[in-house]
């Protein structure tokens, strides 16, 4: 039995849930987001909770149990509240400035780097240096952030880069000279 597929979802107030053979809808103050789920669970759908549970007790579905609890849950969260990531931007001259919508990345390339949020997704600068992606779905903000960290990925030797807010970068030694070496 899976812990976290067994906990029925607490829906609060405001948030509407749809059923509609294996998609759920899920709608609140922020926004929609529908979840399509296999065939292989029943999903029931009270007043006030939410309930899946496994057709059948095969280990390969029990495995997936959890993980559709638990994108539906992230779905009721993210139509009350909003999900955030923070991202730093590390260097010498490294800045993110906003366009619109778009932000546009000065990481040391030739180039400036702009980045456009897919639907759902908003970008606020927090500073020249911190840039935080903001929307309703977790999977979306958490890859949207992965794809701006993935322009200029944290470096070893000096540290420079895009990272996530309070990210540890282990730094290497860099070249060390030889002692009493002649050439």
């Amino acid at each position: 039995m899976s812990r976290i597929g067994k906990m029925p979802i607490q829906i609060p107030d405001g948030v509407k849930v749809a059923l509609d053979k294996n998609k759920v809808t899920v709608s609140g103050l922020r926004g929609e987001i529908v979840i399509d789920v296999p065939d292989i669970f029943d999903v029931n759908v009270s007043s006030d909770t939410i309930e899946i549970k496994p057709r059948s007790s095969e280990i390969k579905i029990k495995a997936l149990w959890g993980t559709f609890r638990s994108l539906i849950n992230n779905a009721v969260y993210g139509v009350v509240n909003t999900y955030k990531k923070n991202l730093e931007l590390v260097g010498v001259g490294f800045r993110a400035t906003k366009n619109g919508e778009n932000i546009t990345l000065l990481v040391g390339f030739s180039h400036p780097v702009i980045i456009t949020p897919p639907a759902g997704i908003t970008f606020d600068l927090l500073s020249d240096t911190k840039i935080s992606v903001i929307g309703i779905d977790k999977a979306l903000v958490g890859q949207v952030a992965a794809n701006i960290r993935k322009v200029r990925k944290p470096e070893p030797y000096k540290g420079k880069g895009i990272r996530y807010e309070g990210e540890y970068v282990r730094r290497k030694a860099g070249k060390a000279g030889k002692v009493g070496a002649t050439t």
